[in-house]
């Protein structure tokens, strides 16, 4: 099981060096077992990799991320067809019932916005909102056709951080967190191709320009941890530029612990187990086999490991 995550800040070349990531930085290498690493991210301006290292990164379901000069992720590449019945994944998801993915997208839609509640309370937000938003949440319907998803979003992130605020905003609390997202996406991603899934093929996300129609909705429940671990170690000063540590912070998510059925887990191990529960609820055509996803049980883990 893969589980490094590899955060390379301004390298001079990666290679491939007997299954393992070289990595050169001002005369000094390190070398990394390929079958460890699960996502490498990349910032800076001139680091350099090899054709053959991406064919290994391809065959050992590596995603490779790209961040701007803002260090924002804008680029994601991953393996293709390395799964062993893809097309059989592939004529699964197209056969998929609109009844199904209407009552995935209510179960992931009610998880989302569970979660969102759950730190919306640990937060501090005003009782009238957060009995607002579990009354929207009462209302969520399959295939949530009155997008109470969107109006939860909106009083919950202005219970958060005023009713000025917008996702557009240029601040901390938005570079955090789109920060974080991405690195939730990019790992949800990983696993849907690991599965011989199609990126491309969503329960409710169809856009005809997105690749990652179907990532986008299994992220979904895992934004208001991302949230909550965002305002537990990176909006703990006045800082107002998302630096290179909060940035390794941000990253560490995936390898914090978290609760699976009363057991000590991580959430990257739950993620895998996750997506794993979606392609069951596919081939078993019943939506109650998705996996929950609870911010309690993150919570709950860290509690035990004081």
């Amino acid at each position: 099981m893969s589980w490094r995550i590899v955060h390379i800040k301004e390298g001079d070349y990666l290679r491939l060096k007997l299954d393992n990531l070289e990595v050169a930085k001002n005369g000094d290498k390190i070398y990394i077992p390929l079958s460890d690493i699960s996502v490498v991210i990349l910032e800076g301006q001139r680091t350099t990799l090899t054709t053959r290292l991406l064919g290994k990164f391809s065959q050992y379901n590596i995603a490779l991320v790209v961040c701007d000069t803002k260090y924002l992720p804008t680029g994601l590449y991953l393996g293709y067809g390395q799964y062993h019945r893809t097309a059989k994944r592939a004529r699964q998801q197209l056969e998929m019932s609109q009844s199904l993915k209407d009552a995935l997208w209510q179960k992931i839609v009610q998880q989302k916005t569970g979660n969102q509640i759950a730190f919306a309370k640990i937060h501090g937000a005003e009782e009238e909102r957060i009995q607002l938003m579990e009354e929207l949440r009462l209302e969520v319907q399959p295939g949530d056709f009155t997008n109470r998803e969107g109006h939860i979003a909106k009083v919950y992130f202005n219970s958060l951080y005023g009713m000025g605020f917008t996702r557009d905003d240029e601040c901390i609390e938005n570079m955090a967190m789109n920060f974080g997202y991405t690195i939730v996406r990019t790992y949800v991603a990983r696993l849907v191709v690991g599965n011989g899934l199609m990126t491309m093929i969503g329960v409710f996300h169809k856009g005809e320009y997105n690749q990652f129609n179907l990532v986008d909705d299994l992220m979904e429940p895992f934004r208001g941890l991302m949230d909550y671990w965002i305002h537990k170690e990176i909006l703990t000063d006045n800082e107002q530029y998302l630096n290179y540590d909060k940035r390794l912070r941000i990253i560490d998510f995936m390898n914090q612990p978290m609760l699976d059925n009363g057991h000590k887990s991580t959430v990257d191990l739950v993620m895998s187990k996750y997506v794993n529960s979606f392609v069951k609820a596919v081939e078993e055509d019943d939506a109650a086999e998705l996996k929950e996803i609870y911010l309690d049980d993150f919570i709950a883990a860290e509690d035990k490991g004081k």
